[in-house]
């Protein structure tokens, strides 16, 4: 394994520990996605549901654009490995 291939491990590790956190403490996950517009990212919730959501014109906040479907949280999930 290479010095990049350790390092990359190590900081999806990280990220991992950090959703594993914020949700346990009922806090939102932020998932960012180059297949979403930019300026749009998915945020996933201690409940299980994912928004579509983009910042605020107040740049403070979120907002949200629309709510995924289980179905569709579930393929989210998949594809960024967080099952």
């Amino acid at each position: 394994m290479s010095d990049l291939e350790v390092l990359e491990n190590i900081g999806t590790a990280a990220v991992m520990q950090l959703r594993k956190e914020k949700l346990a403490s009922g806090k939102s996950f932020m998932i960012n996605s180059e297949e979403l517009p930019a300026k749009q990212s998915y945020m996933e919730y201690p409940d299980g549901t994912i928004n579509i959501v983009t910042i605020a014109p107040d740049e403070r906040s979120f907002v949200t654009i629309r709510k995924l479907s289980d179905t569709e949280a579930q393929a989210v999930r998949h594809q960024f490995n967080l099952q």
